[in-house]
């Protein structure tokens, strides 16, 4: 059984992978054309940034259903992500380092979280209850 007492969802090592890749984009959609600021670079940084903010919004919620819609919600954001990883790649706005270290980080958060909503689903010692902060 996998205990895991967190007392804020910046200590659930999904969401800080999820953080992480969060920054990783916003650093490299800086050198995507000026022309996408309003289009590919701002629908990005917003998918990524839904990631993280859907795994703390889910991380307070009671109950089981409550925090799994959240989480659900953080994999659509991922897999939106993943689009856009390939979009910019086929675009040139990102190479081939870019493009595997961006898919590298989001398939861990993915994996992350993935185990994460399965441990609340088994009830692997998860905690459910949370102290406000």
């Amino acid at each position: 059984m996998c205990k895991q007492t967190t007392y804020s969802f910046e200590s659930v090592v999904a969401w800080q992978k999820a953080h992480a890749f969060t920054l990783l984009v916003y650093r490299l959609t800086r050198e995507f054309p000026k022309d996408e600021t309003f289009g590919l670079t701002s629908q990005f940084r917003r998918a990524a940034v839904s990631i993280e903010a859907n795994i703390a919004e889910g991380y307070k919620k009671i109950g089981k259903a409550d925090k799994l819609r959240f989480f659900n919600i953080s994999e659509g954001s991922l897999a939106e992500c993943h689009n856009y990883i390939i979009l910019a790649k086929d675009l040139g706005y990102i190479d081939g380092e870019q493009h595997e270290l961006l898919l590298s980080s989001l398939k861990e958060t993915s994996s992350l979280l993935t185990s994460y909503c399965k441990g609340i689903i088994n009830n692997n010692g998860i905690q459910d209850d949370f102290p406000d902060f």
